[in-house]
């Protein structure tokens, strides 16, 4: 269904003539709705339900509290979330063990669920639960954490719960701040649990049961969901509500659409528009931009170093060599985003930290040798593959790798692929050689190379296999000294870099685009709009 400007406009005056939430007669202004516009849909209020889309899990961090969040820090000219400060939400204060290993969460006392039951120990225990025994996406998410199985977790009074793991694992308590680890009211949800369904998943796909700062006021799978504040949550900075009172979120498909309406003041906030028109915006007389490189993103181009031919070395260090990557960097993104080549090291890198610029540069010269010793001196034919999702980024890149290729006599035939295709054959590990964007919810080094370069996995897209790699990334996850890890993870890098399994292209800006009155944005880790800390000034 497409929504046009005439229902967004309806939907306007409807929430004007809306009574607050505590049933006085004053009417619902303007200045107390945020009005969202996105591209996408929300289609769950479950964000570990298989499917769930980005949205989805943007409404789930207004809805639902953890046990912990992150903090924030400046970067640029906004806010990003700060996976290295660990803040508390449910809990007022967690202590962590000697030996990193055992974390005892006290909880708020005065923590409300939305229909005013008490948020307890048992709550905790059963949410924790169902996340590492539901088949939803939390398991495989929180299991890099060495979160696995129900008994990790053990109720010490009604406002206190230990959770253990086995070995100090780095990335256990930031897990637990991720959007899968929310904590669910059971006294709501235990009535909708079956033998075939014993975590009410079918329930929670279309109900919510949450403590957050907002509740579920209306959803229209696909369409909208309408927020209503939640009084009661003392989660802000300051230690009150929200500053919003509604919040409307709505699917309006159309890019050019999305943008004419923050434009003409009928809705506040999009985080989706083409980087192509944010430039023009930003100069608009009622518009801001908010551009914030997405530090735990990373646009690629993949090998499938499993098949032939790119199961050789020196081929994928010769395409590395010829990739025009300033052209496809104005020309793709307009240079909106962080350039992760041009990096000036050799034999190894001066940081541990990942992504960051590889030592990449075009050399076609270079690459034309590469190409002889590899044993291709006619060159060769081949497939480049990306998401007709990405096209706008996709479609200009793939036609100068291939100009750029053709110049050292690699014939590239572009496949445009469907979404769901796409998604599978990247799966099967059918694909030579492709572009995809990806994330890491917790940008440490040693969790990049864990999933993304590691294993049978979906996201290893370039199934590389490389003895060295996994025993560092064996040995850095649970690797304490941090003199020790920075080591592990520069050598981690420093292979990749000889290696090429992968080109690291770029970190896209996320550019939200808001009325000049919307302030409080805040960049996190699943990309998505944090109503919370939010308000019109």
């Amino acid at each position: 269904m497409t929504i046009t400007r005439r229902d967004v406009l309806a939907g306007s005056a409807a929430l004007a003539t809306a009574a607050t939430m505590g049933g006085s007669a004053s009417a619902q202004t303007r200045a107390e709705t945020l009005r969202q516009v996105t591209g996408n849909a929300v289609n769950t209020l479950d964000p570990t339900m298989p499917g769930s889309t980005r949205e989805a899990f943007g409404i789930s961090v207004n809805v639902y509290d953890r046990l912990v969040s992150f903090g924030k820090k400046k970067l640029g000219n906004g806010w990003v979330f700060d996976p290295d400060t660990i803040r508390g939400e449910l809990a007022e204060r967690v202590v962590t063990s000697a030996d990193g290993m055992t974390f005892t969460f006290h909880l708020r006392r005065d923590a409300k669920f939305h229909d005013g039951a008490p948020v307890t120990a048992e709550d905790v225990k059963w949410s924790l639960d169902r996340a590492v025994s539901a088949r939803s996406l939390a398991a495989a998410q929180i299991q890099t954490g060495s979160w696995t199985k129900p008994d990790q977790f053990k109720i010490i009074d009604p406002f206190t719960v230990e959770a253990k793991v086995d070995k100090p694992d780095r990335l256990a308590l930031p897990n637990l701040c991720t959007l899968y680890c929310i904590i669910f009211n059971t006294k709501l949800v235990k009535p909708h649990m079956t033998a075939q369904d014993p975590w009410a998943q079918a329930w929670l796909k279309d109900n919510a049961a949450g403590s957050g700062a907002y509740m579920v006021e209306s959803f229209k799978p696909g369409e909208q969901v309408v927020l209503r504040r939640n009084d009661h949550w003392k989660g802000g900075e300051d230690g009150k509500p929200a500053h919003f009172r509604r919040i409307i979120c709505q699917t309006i498909p159309e890019a050019a659409t999305r943008a004419s309406l923050i434009e003409k003041g009928d809705a506040d906030i999009a985080i989706d528009l083409q980087a192509s028109d944010v430039p023009t915006l930003a100069t608009r007389e009622r518009v801001k931009v908010v551009s914030t490189p997405q530090f735990n993103a990373f646009t690629m181009v993949a090998f499938n170093t499993q098949m032939a031919p790119f199961n050789n070395v020196k081929l994928r260090q010769a395409v590395a060599a010829a990739m025009p990557y300033q052209d496809i960097f104005k020309a793709a993104l307009f240079e909106r985003g962080a350039a992760l080549f041009g990096g000036t090291w050799t034999e190894g890198p001066d940081k541990a930290v990942f992504p960051q610029p590889m030592p990449l540069k075009t050399d076609l010269a270079k690459a034309k040798q590469l190409l002889t010793e590899a044993g291709f001196p006619n060159g060769l034919d081949t497939t480049f593959s990306f998401n007709v999702g990405s096209a706008a980024v996709s479609e200009p890149m793939a036609a100068l790798i291939k100009e750029s290729l053709g110049k050292i006599g690699i014939r590239v035939d572009i496949q445009k692929l469907p979404d769901a295709q796409i998604s599978t054959l990247v799966t099967e590990k059918k694909l030579p050689f492709l572009t995809e964007t990806s994330i890491a919810w917790l940008p440490s080094t040693d969790y990049f190379f864990r999933n993304f370069f590691t294993g049978d996995q979906r996201w290893n897209y370039s199934s590389w296999n490389n003895a060295e790699i996994n025993a560092l990334t064996a040995q850095a996850r649970f690797e304490q000294d941090a003199a020790t890890y920075e080591k592990l993870c520069k050598r981690m890098i420093a292979v990749l870099a000889e290696e090429v399994p992968m080109i690291m292209l770029w970190q896209p800006n996320q550019d939200a685009v808001m009325a000049k009155t919307i302030d409080g944005y805040v960049y996190g880790y699943h990309r998505q709009v944090d109503y919370r800390d939010m308000k019109r000034v």
